[in-house]
């Protein structure tokens, strides 16, 4: 089959983590079908520019299938330029379809709605299936996150919207488990009158490529006396170093940690590093270690020395839907317990046994559950890494992959 993917976030995985729609290129390709991946051509979260001339397309090299950049101005520094961004990637993406053969399916993955439309509308262009893909909701997410007041007239404009794409995509694709309660709490599913069909409507959670990830963790190595040291029990955090990311937490938990054998590592950069690293001197926190950037390819080395790896952020209604962030996957594929400060439905924590996710987020409580880890016998400690290995083998690309062809076929 010749299998169209938009997202204009996606990129190759040397840039950054937002690499899914690449990771299903690369599999679809494997199995005998012939992919092709639009992006944009401004990085998401980069500053980094794909096209620096005046061409609107343009094909990434290094891989065996065709995976184009489609032109979009650098947003970096302006709202309003992410927004007409947006416009332009649907724009220009019209303009350069007709170089390409006609598709057997389209998938449009609306981390912004204009994908998921573009793919509608050019299946019925085509003749062909079209499969939207859902990883963000919104604009429920807009009111999770108290950007949209549910009072906003525009919200309901939104919502309409949403409800059209829902409607006229031959089948829906969630990253999130619980897409179809969202469908039917909006009551927009037939058995409500509603117009959609809740039988097109399917799950996909993103993943890990373990085939890359293993690859990295056994070739890309760091030279490091913490992570080498058998002494420590060492706390991992890997990510942004930002106000989301609530890496302040982990400052007030290991003021509180009485054992001197638990150290906290935090590897990543962000706009709150300095004034975390000033809190660390300043009060004098001396279990916290800053280990600054790292490239990509050296993380899967690093939380695979974790004895337990970490990870913050606040429980929100949104949540009840289910959560799929790339770093719980990458968790996974270390082998190591996890502990998260927030929780879900449909958790794949609990589903596997893998560690330990938990609503209250207080200091004392997390000092608890690290505590738990410290002091948990050899035999309990190998069940929880071979649970997150059976997670990441679940959750792998290749697997996903399949699951995706099942649905175009279903």
């Amino acid at each position: 089959m010749k299998i169209w993917l938009i997202n204009q976030y996606n990129m190759p995985p040397e840039y950054g983590h937002l690499n899914r729609h690449f990771n299903f290129g690369k599999y679809l390709k494997r199995l005998g079908h012939e992919p092709t991946v639009f992006v944009g051509s401004f990085l998401h979260n980069t500053r980094i520019q794909m096209i620096k001339d005046d061409s609107i397309i343009k094909r990434y090299e290094d891989t065996d299938y065709p995976y184009y950049f489609v032109k979009t101005c650098d947003y970096s520094s302006s709202k309003l330029k992410r927004i007409y961004a947006m416009y332009e990637f649907y724009k220009n993406l019209f303009k350069v379809v007709n170089l390409f053969k006609k598709p057997d399916v389209i998938l449009g993955s609306s981390a912004h709605p204009l994908a998921a439309i573009a793919a509608i509308k050019l299946s019925k262009k085509y003749g062909c299936q079209s499969i939207v893909e859902v990883r963000d909701l919104w604009p429920e997410s807009f009111v999770a996150y108290g950007i949209i007041s549910k009072k906003n007239p525009l919200l309901r404009l939104l919502y309409t919207g949403e409800k059209w794409i829902y409607k006229n995509a031959d089948k829906l694709v969630f990253t999130m488990e619980g897409g179809r309660d969202y469908i039917i709490e909006q009551g927009w599913d037939k058995d409500h009158d509603g117009p959609i069909d809740i039988s097109k409507v399917h799950h996909i959670n993103n993943g890990v490529d373990l085939e890359v990830f293993n690859y990295n963790k056994e070739h890309y190595q760091l030279e490091d006396e913490d992570l080498d040291d058998p002494d420590t029990f060492k706390v991992i955090y890997a990510g942004s170093i930002r106000l989301v990311n609530k890496v302040d937490t982990i400052l007030d938990v290991a003021k509180l940690v009485n054992d001197k054998s638990i150290k906290f590592f935090i590897w990543g950069m962000g706009d709150q590093l300095d004034r975390l690293k000033k809190r660390v001197n300043d009060e004098k926190i001396t279990n916290v270690y800053f280990k600054g950037w790292i490239d990509k390819k050296y993380i899967p080395y690093i939380l695979s020395r974790a004895q337990l790896n970490i990870s913050m952020g606040d429980t929100i209604t949104l949540f009840r839907y289910g959560i799929s962030p790339n770093k719980m996957f990458d968790y996974f594929a270390a082998e190591k317990p996890c502990l998260w400060t927030f929780k879900s439905n449909y958790s794949l924590v609990e589903k596997y046994n893998t560690g330990i996710d938990m609503i209250g987020k207080c200091a004392e409580e997390i000092v608890e559950k690290i505590m738990y880890f410290k002091e948990l016998s050899k035999e309990d400690y190998i069940n929880f890494c071979k649970n997150s290995k059976k997670a990441a083998m679940d959750y792998d690309f290749g697997n996903l992959t399949n699951l995706f062809i099942n649905i175009i076929n279903n």
